[in-house]
């Protein structure tokens, strides 16, 4: 994906930006060092506003050591729960996400008939059950109210949304929110910074 050409001021940050090792590679070797290297890039750019769901931030102190992030830091990262009883959605939205949830249940059902009728060992058997199970009706679909919180969140701001979960970005995607995979968020900061220059943000 590219970086988008958007004048959006502010951006939506989700945990796998800091937590995914596969992404996280432009900011640190560890979930405290990205963390870190993201908030000092963020106090450069006071033009940006970067924010976190409330519930995303939760999950996120699961990962970083908190002693090592400093409250002058955090100064650049808002964290802000969307305001689910006010926000409004297409019907459309619900009415794919039952027919794709009906779909992988389906899948689902499927996946643990071929795994009783196999015939391979137990333990062999339930592994690629679980396996192919998570597959079927995880991957790809937002599944925990953190996902629902990070495309609300956008979508109330109408912020770019940075996340590594493809179903978080595939449903972002079906109600017009901005997103950017993290694996190109350390260049878009770097153009950013570029482009506010030595006298500071645009």
């Amino acid at each position: 994906m590219a970086i988008p050409d958007t004048d959006n001021s502010r951006v939506v940050l989700d945990t796998s930006l800091f937590v995914n090792p596969a992404v996280r590679g432009g900011f640190g070797d560890s979930p405290t060092e990205a963390f870190s290297a993201f908030l000092a890039l963020a106090t450069r750019l006071p033009g940006i506003r970067f924010y976190m769901p409330t519930t995303i931030f939760e999950e996120l102190k699961n990962f970083v050591n908190a002693e090592s992030i400093t409250g002058e830091l955090l100064m650049h990262l808002h964290i802000k729960s969307p305001r689910r009883n006010e926000l409004m959605l297409p019907a459309v939205v619900f009415y794919d996400l039952v027919e794709e949830l009906r779909g992988r249940v389906n899948k689902g059902l499927r996946i643990a008939e071929q795994a009783a009728r196999s015939g391979e060992p137990e333990n062999q058997a339930v592994q690629e059950l679980r396996r192919k199970y998570r597959e079927a009706l995880r991957e790809g679909i937002v599944d925990s109210k953190e996902d629902v919180d990070l495309i609300l969140l956008a979508r109330e701001l109408d912020a770019l949304l940075v996340s590594a979960d493809l179903g978080v970005v595939k449903w972002a995607d079906n109600l017009g929110v901005s997103c950017l995979m993290p694996e190109k968020f350390r260049d878009y900061l770097d153009a950013e910074l570029k482009r506010a220059g030595p006298a500071g943000p645009r």
